[in-house]
């Protein structure tokens, strides 16, 4: 039996199982696991910091109707979204493989390719809009950028939360100087040009390595609470 579950086990997504799932399905079969995978399973549960040499798939996707309609995201990075939004288990590795953390309900307020890509655009669907979240699908990538912004969009030139976020009429959604989505014309009216990431310009931690980047598509969503 061992050497036949050696072909399936890779496939089931045992980091996604609960406690008592995993107390009551796996423990009692531990001897039909090679003892580092076991190990590297065991270790999660018991140990939030710990981090397993192997890469780990994310639970399947559910049904999102009611939640989000996204051309770019799933559940599973609105659930990790929302964890980091809330502040919740921050110091689990695997709080997020094992329950879809779905508190809100994702309302969209443009989508790229289906209300255009110009800073007009942008601003007059989007401003005075509080507790937003961009997504920003990279062309020829299956890279995701993106922010949160807790207050709300405007146009005029100016920057807030000690530079947090960077306002601007001919900009679109800009996160400080970290995440920029602009137009080389300086105009309301041209099409987004690039999207541009540099490195720790204020904020703590890099998005990613800087450059700049075509972009495919982007959604910015309000963030509702359930009720």
């Amino acid at each position: 039996m061992e050497n036949t579950l050696q072909h399936c086990l890779p496939f089931v997504r045992l980091f996604s199982l609960s406690s008592k799932e995993f107390s009551d399905k796996v423990r009692p079969y531990q001897k039909l696991f090679k003892r580092q995978s076991y190990e590297d399973l065991l270790s999660s549960y018991l140990d939030p910091y710990y981090e397993p040499g192997d890469s780990i798939s994310l639970p399947r996707n559910i049904e999102i109707d009611g939640i989000i309609d996204s051309k770019i995201v799933n559940l599973n990075i609105v659930s990790i979204i929302s964890r980091w939004i809330d502040k919740v288990d921050a110091n689990c590795n695997f709080s997020y493989l094992r329950e879809l953390y779905l508190p809100y309900k994702f309302q969209l307020l443009i989508r790229g390719s289906r209300d255009g890509f110009t800073p007009r655009n942008f601003h007059t669907l989007c401003d005075n809009k509080h507790n937003t979240v961009t997504f920003i699908k990279l062309k020829d990538s299956e890279e995701i950028l993106g922010g949160y912004n807790p207050i709300i969009w405007m146009k005029f030139d100016s920057w807030d939360t000690n530079g947090a976020l960077n306002y601007h009429n001919e900009h679109g959604p800009c996160f400080g100087k970290d995440l920029l989505i602009y137009t080389y014309e300086d105009s309301a009216d041209i099409d987004f040009d690039l999207t541009e990431v540099f490195t720790d310009e204020y904020y703590e931690k890099s998005i990613r390595e800087e450059g700049e980047f075509l972009m495919e598509d982007y959604e910015i969503f309000q963030i509702i609470k359930n009720k």
